[in-house]
Formats: C-alpha cells, sequence, structure tokens
C-alpha cells in the first residue's frame, strides 16, 4: 500500500455519521466522482470493500480513487440537492459514465397555470414554467417530494378530473377539482414548497412561523394550528427523509471558493459571486443576465434579467450599461456581491469595471475569456491581489494593464467560474 493509500486509509476513519456529499479524487486531484450518502462513513467505505460485488465501470473508478473528500449536510434531501449542484460544477467523468443520461429528471411547476401541477420531465422546455434539477436520481426525488407533499399539499393533474381525487382524500391534494381551495391561495403553498426545494429552508421556517403569529394575534386559531404544524413537520423532516443546504453548508471545505479566495488575495471565500452575459441577434433584441452562486451554488431566485436599452452590436458598451444599472442605486435590496464574473476578455472587464469607476463602488472583478478560459484581471482597477505563486500550475502573461491567468481545466477554481459564466450564457440565451 503507498503512502496516499496509508493516508486515505486514516481519512477514511475520520468519516461522520451524519449525511453529505462526498468527492472521489485521482492522483492528479481531479474529482472524478461525485456522490450523496444518507450515513458517510457507511457509503464511501462500501467503495473499498473486496467482498462488495461491483460491476467493471465501478472497478474502474475505485482503482483510480486516491484521495476522498466530503461536505457534510443537515439532512438526506440537502445531499440530493448539493449532490445536483455539484455534478454540474465539475462534470466528473465517472458520474458521466456511471450514469446514462435517462437517469436525470427535473421537477416542473408552471406557477402561471390557475391551478398548477407538479410533474417530473427529463427534459425542461422553453415554457416559462420553473424547473428544478437535474437530480440524479429519480427514486430519491420522487419520495423526497412525497414526504414534502404531506407539508404542502400540492396537485399532479394535467387534466383535471370532474371528481375529488383519492390524494385530496388523503390530504395530499388541495382539491382543485371542485376548487377546495383558490387559485391564490394554493400557489402560496407551492411558493412555499419552491422555497424548500431552492434550499431556503431556514427563510421558509421563519415565514412560517411570521404568518403563525399574526393568524394567532387575529384569533385564527385554525390557521395559526396548520401553520404550527407545517413547521413542526418541516423540522421533523430532516429526520425521516430518504436523503447543503446554502445557509448551513461549510462552505470552507469548497476547495473552490477557498482557491479562488487565496488566488485573488480575496478577504474570504466569496459567498456571493455574480456573473454577467450579454446576447443579441446580429446587434438587435439585446439582453443581459445576471446570474449567482451563493456559497458557490446557483442561486437562481437571484438571478435577475436585463433588456439593454442600446442598440447595435457593441458587447462592451452592453456591457457598460447593465453594470451601470446593477449598481445605479434602484437596486438597494439586492445584496452586494464579493466578487463579479463577466464573461469575456479584457474588453467586457474594462467596460464593467468602468462602469464601476463611475459609481464610485470597489467589488471584486475578473474576466473569464472563453476560448482558453483564461481569467482576466486588471491590474489596478479588479480590486483583487494575485497569488499566482501559490499554484506553480499557474501560467501567467501580462500586458500594460492586465494580468492573464491561465490554469488547468480540471482546476477547481475554473471548473466553478465555468459554471457561473456557462449559467450567465444559458440564462441569456433563454430570455433572449
Amino acid at each position: 500500500m503507498n503512502k496516499m493509500n496509508e493516508k486515505l486509509t486514516e481519512k477514511l476513519k475520520t468519516l461522520p455519521g451524519s449525511a453529505g456529499v462526498y468527492f472521489h479524487k485521482s492522483k492528479k486531484g481531479e474529482i472524478i466522482y461525485v456522490g450523496k450518502a444518507a450515513v458517510l462513513k457507511h457509503r464511501v467505505r462500501q467503495y473499498f470493500q473486496d467482498s462488495r460485488l461491483r460491476d467493471a465501470k465501478t472497478d474502474a473508478l475505485v482503482a483510480e480513487i486516491d484521495d476522498t473528500d466530503w461536505i457534510e449536510t443537515e439532512s438526506e434531501i440537502d445531499a440530493l440537492f448539493l449532490e445536483s449542484e455539484m455534478v454540474k460544477r465539475y462534470k466528473p467523468r465517472f458520474n458521466i459514465l456511471l450514469r446514462d443520461d435517462k437517469s436525470q429528471i427535473f421537477v416542473r411547476i408552471n406557477l402561471k397555470d390557475t391551478y398548477p401541477y407538479l410533474s417530473f420531465t427529463r427534459q425542461p422546455l422553453d415554457d416559462r414554467a420553473d424547473y428544478f434539477g437535474p437530480y440524479y436520481n429519480g427514486f430519491a426525488v420522487k419520495k423526497a417530494l412525497r414526504y414534502l407533499r404531506k407539508i404542502f399539499p400540492y396537485s399532479t393533474h394535467a387534466n383535471v378530473p370532474k371528481r375529488l381525487c383519492l390524494q385530496y382524500h388523503l390530504g395530499l391534494c388541495p382539491g382543485v377539482e371542485e376548487q377546495k381551495i383558490s387559485s391564490r391561495e394554493y400557489k402560496g403553498v407551492l411558493k412555499k414548497l419552491i422555497l424548500y426545494l431552492r434550499g431556503e429552508r431556514k427563510q421558509l421556517i421563519r415565514q412560517l412561523e411570521s404568518e403563525m403569529k399574526v393568524a394567532a394575534a387575529h384569533r385564527q386559531y385554525e390557521v395559526a394550528a396548520k401553520l404550527r404544524n407545517q413547521i413542526h413537520n418541516l423540522r421533523e423532516l430532516q429526520k425521516q427523509i430518504l436523503f447543503s443546504d446554502r445557509e448551513f453548508m461549510d462552505i470552507s471545505k469548497d476547495q473552490a471558493l477557498s482557491g479562488l479566495a487565496t488566488l485573488l488575495n480575496l478577504r474570504g471565500a466569496p459567498r456571493r459571486i455574480e456573473g454577467y452575459d450579454i446576447s443579441h441577434m446580429q446587434g438587435t433584441n439585446n439582453v443581459a443576465s445576471l446570474v449567482v452562486a451563493s456559497n458557490g451554488l446557483a442561486d437562481k431566485a437571484e438571478y435577475r434579467k436585463f433588456k439593454l436599452r442600446l442598440p447595435g452590436n457593441n458587447d462592451f458598451a452592453h456591457m457598460h450599461e447593465v453594470i451601470s444599472r446593477r449598481f445605479s442605486g434602484r437596486h438597494l435590496d439586492w445584496p452586494k456581491p464579493d466578487l463579479l464574473v463577466i464573461d469575456g476578455g479584457k474588453g467586457q472587464l474594462g467596460a464593467a469595471l468602468q462602469a464601476l469607476e463611475e459609481k464610485g463602488i470597489q467589488i471584486p472583478a475578473i474576466g473569464l475569456a472563453k476560448r482558453l478560459e483564461e481569467i482576466v484581471i486588471h491590474k489596478t482597477s479588479s480590486n483583487v491581489a494575485l497569488n499566482a505563486e501559490i499554484y506553480p500550475e499557474a501560467f501567467v502573461t501580462e500586458s500594460a494593464d492586465f494580468l492573464i491567468v491561465l490554469l488547468p481545466k480540471d482546476s477547481h477554481i475554473v471548473k466553478l467560474l465555468q459554471r457561473i459564466r456557462d449559467e450567465s450564457h444559458r440564462f441569456a440565451v433563454s430570455y433572449h
């Protein structure tokens, strides 16, 4: 057994008995597989048991594992959601090898319907509905939604039947067949369910507690009791679900965030990263996107889009416009970001920095050039201090005003920035 294997053996002894997400790595430090676990110490150790029956693909994975890391989560359902995000970020090759594309599943809810229904699909459409996912374990997601349905009853009727369904009598459907609940009240229930799906459990419980106090103050005791039961059931949920909440995840263990903070000499791991991209069609119908990564995870509730006012095909001017509008002072309810990631090279980043300077705002900002995934930094205006010497594999070139940093494409930092850039591009194109 080599030294690294001995180190891994000792490391496995420290695996916790909680739920979480684990990362198998190769000798080069590349994340080759991301998985979730109800009990980390049991699931991860299974990979290294000689008696365990495995197929050839899993044997190939185990043969390459040189190190393993993990992040603990509060519940199994949190691990389910966190695994989905990490697979999208790192695109580990063994996740692709071991999982058929058909295994991924999305949850679909269209709040624009009078009485929305919840469904599952393997291919999201551009139909203005909300999609959550992809998740890579359809059985686990469906089981999780069955538990959540007891707390937040929802309809699954694409075509509403004429009679009340069995699920209504079981307390799992709100009775949309005979409009036992108003459209407005029902959508309020679904919005709470969506908060949970987005990982905002803490915010959701605060909202329910506030509503409960208001109901009690107005002597609406039945409503207050129902809200009290929902709060209790939500807290019990984490103890019984099959399977990180952004608010509870220990982001110090996220190597991409900590690495980015070290590379750019930031004050700490960037908790809110905003990514920007421009989309147009030969200079017409110009739009811009703002996507947000909270603690490294896509925070779709915070995404914003802009219909640009300037005509023509000028990405630099359009980037200047969107940054100017973002920091115009009209959006004080939007949290201040710790880092801006601009999709593009020197020109796009320069335009963004000029807009920030005109507004008198100092926020760390970098660009990500598509062709080679180069990190672009302005020497004096990016509000960062490059620590490239900490990364011997980094290749740095410089011009009069800019530094260009090229990291290996399998770097955790590059994977994170790519994920943000790809999301900003996807969101801009979908809006366009």
